[in-house]
């Protein structure tokens, strides 16, 4: 299975469609979005083009292909008009023998992690910042965000194949890798 991941849209059409151009190029099988998915929320600038209206239809046209989890800016509001779940705290996902607990961040995160089985995954947005770290009993990742990257980094996801996740811009380009 390949797998994309992408988290914290904020209500940006522009990166929506890049995102979804992106699903489209990697021939993906599922796209996992890690919440804030219509709303920029308060502490961050307007993205791009933002026009959550336009980001509902986008999403909705491959609902079928979408898991979700729901992030700190996402409300039942949004549920209401997306036709995927999005209100799950977190999804487990098994990629070969790894377990991957998928979550938006806030909740439980790189520094709360919560109870894991030893060589877990944590995959998590929230920060806005691309990051792969091992801590003791698991591995952080994080693919930044697709409309309001942080710290300098690069809009982007991730994807997951063959054992291997690889971080990459909204052109398709490799920033990073890391191998299970």
């Amino acid at each position: 299975m390949k797998l994309m991941i992408a988290s914290d849209i904020h209500g940006s059409f522009f990166y929506c469609n890049k995102m979804l151009e992106a699903f489209s190029e990697e021939k993906a099988d599922r796209l996992l979005l890690l919440g804030d998915i219509l709303y920029h929320g308060p502490r961050n600038d307007l993205p791009e083009e933002y026009a959550p209206k336009k980001v509902i239809p986008a999403l909705n046209e491959i609902k079928d292909r979408i898991l979700a989890v729901r992030g700190n800016c996402d409300t039942e509001v949004d549920q209401m008009v997306l036709d995927f779940p999005i209100l799950a705290d977190y999804c487990i996902i098994q990629c070969e023998d790894t377990t991957v607990y998928a979550s938006h961040g806030h909740n439980y995160g790189e520094n709360n992690p919560p109870p894991l089985p030893e060589g877990s995954i944590l995959l998590c947005g929230h920060t806005h910042v691309p990051k792969c770290t091992a801590h003791d009993g698991f591995i952080y990742m994080n693919p930044g965000s697709v409309s309001i990257p942080k710290e300098g980094s690069h809009h982007g996801y991730m994807i997951y194949e063959n054992n291997t996740f690889l971080w990459k811009d909204l052109d398709g380009n490799i920033i990073s890798k890391y191998s299970i």
